[in-house]
Parts: structure tokens; sequence; C-alpha cells
């Protein structure tokens, strides 16, 4: 094996990585505040290509405004799910908010297949995103570099929202707790409302990379994404920010690296994600950047 091919595949890991990291931002910032695994994160991831498709078929809208019409109809979209399905039952056992995010997943899946069709739709890719660069036998597609670049300038935007600004201060308060935060009077719903909204963005512009880097999307494209994202987000630190990001790199990474450096066996790459969730559950269950904490109950 050459040293090129090892960097190829290097390169294409650092792309898969950080479309993994962008929707696992979305998990991690969930778990944070309300403890909850929000796994309808992957219909929402689903749902941004769709509109991005949709509105340029339908409205003729140019690439890049649909694009940005997507990411506000998909932050939308989280943001209900949280006031229909998860805000009702805020103080209720952890267990049913979980079997309500179920229900969601379920929900926007099957809505999609009635309302979008069960076909396979091709998204048109601006001429921009088709570009490969060649560095000596390195082959490196454009898509990389948005991928790479647009996940560092959203991360540290949401640091700095978390860190830097007041609505960031009242997402971390109630992560630490809900109750005293409302007593302190900090607007609970508005800092989770915000929070979905974030998160959901967040899966939306990782699902319209997604669509560019395999330009062909179905209601059930986000099952696999969205829970190889969960495991990215478990292995870096579920509720850690930058956790979810190097996890989500370091998953990429090393799903390309099986399939480069064990092609007989590269049809098992989606078992050897999960068996990376086991051992880290066995060796280290905080994750990499993960904090211990006691359960509350």
């Amino acid at each position: 094996m050459t040293l090129n091919l090892v960097l190829q595949n290097i390169a294409n890991g650092l792309s898969l990585g950080s479309l993994y990291a962008l929707i696992a931002i979305g998990y991690t910032m969930v778990y944070g505040i309300l403890r909850l695994i929000n796994f309808a994160h992957g219909e929402i991831f689903m749902l941004a290509p769709y509109y991005l498709y949709f509105g340029m078929l339908i409205f003729s809208l140019p690439w890049w405004a649909s694009a940005l019409v997507a990411i506000g109809l998909t932050a939308l979209t989280g943001m209900l799910s949280e006031k229909i399905a998860y805000k009702p039952l805020r103080d209720a056992p952890r267990i049913s908010a979980l079997i309500s995010a179920i229900g969601v997943s379920f929900f926007l899946q099957n809505l999609s297949i009635v309302v979008f069709s069960g076909i396979p739709k091709s998204v048109h890719r601006p001429s921009y995103f088709t570009k490969i660069f060649q560095f000596g036998e390195i082959r490196i597609q454009s898509t990389l570099f948005a991928s790479v670049g647009i996940s560092v300038v959203f991360l540290s935007l949401l640091l700095f929202i978390i860190y830097k600004t007041k609505t960031g201060l009242a997402m971390r308060s109630i992560s630490y707790d809900i109750e005293t935060s409302r007593l302190m009077g900090i607007d609970v719903n508005k800092a989770i409302s915000v929070t979905f909204i974030i998160g959901s963005a967040l899966a939306a512009v990782g699902g319209i990379l997604w669509s560019l880097r395999f330009p062909q999307i179905v209601p059930t494209m986000g099952t696999i994404p969205g829970l190889k994202a969960f495991i990215a987000a478990v292995v870096g630190g579920i509720g850690s920010v930058p956790g979810a990001m190097l996890g989500g790199l370091l998953l990429g990474m090393s799903e390309i690296l099986f399939v480069t450096f064990f092609p007989p066996i590269s049809g098992y790459r989606d078992a050897f994600v999960f068996l990376i969730l086991i051992l880290i559950l066995f060796f280290k269950p905080d994750g990499i950047l993960g904090v211990k904490t006691q359960e509350k109950v």
C-alpha cells in the first residue's frame, strides 16, 4: 500500500468525519441540556436536502438561496418537534421523552415517504462543488474543503454562542439544573428552543453537504448517518460540543481507514463502527472528552 493511497483516504476520512461531526453536535447539545437522546435528529438531517431539492424545483431558487431556505425550514422543523413532542413531557419521566423521540423519528420518516415518495431523487450539485484538486497523485474534491471549513466555522460560532452570550449562559445553566435555572429567572423554554434550532440548523448543513457528497436522496437516508453521528457523540463524550467534533472526525477517519486496510471485509464497515461504540462504552463510558456526571433521580 502506497503512502499516496493512505493520504488520499485520510483526506476522505476528514471529509466524512466532518459531516458526522456536524450531525453529532445536535445530538450532544440536546443531551447536554435535557439529558435526552433525540432519535429524530437523523430525520431532521434528511429533511434539509429535500427542502433544497423542492426549493429549486418548484420555486426555481438558485442553489445558494434554496440552501439557506432549507436550513431555515429545517431549524423550524426541529423547533416545532420540540414544542409538540418534547415540551409537554418536560416534567415526565425521561423514558416518556425517549419514546416520544422514537415516535417523532418514525413519523417524520413515514411522512416524508408519503409526501416526497420513496423514489430516490438526484440533487443538483453546483459546479464549484464538483471541482477536483490534484496534489501529486492525491485527488481531493472541493466538498472536502467545504465540509471541513464549514464544520470549523460553525463549531467556532457555536462555542462563541455557548461561552460568550447570555443565551449560551442560560443553556449551560439549564444543563446543570433546570429547576434552579427556573428559580433564577431564566426562560427555560426559550433556551431549549434555541438549542433545538441550532442543533437542527447544524444537521441541515450536514444534510446538504451529505447530498453534495452522495447526490441521491431518499426518505430513509438519515437513519445510518444519524446512528453513526450518535456513536460519534458518545465516542467524543456526549454532552461535550468539542467532543462531538472530535468523535465525528475520529469515526469518519476510522471507517475509511478500515476499508483501506481491510478491503476483503470492507462490507463490515458499519459493524466496525458499532464495535468502536462497544469498546468505548466498555473502557471509557464517558467518552474521550466527556465528564463523569451523576445521574439525577
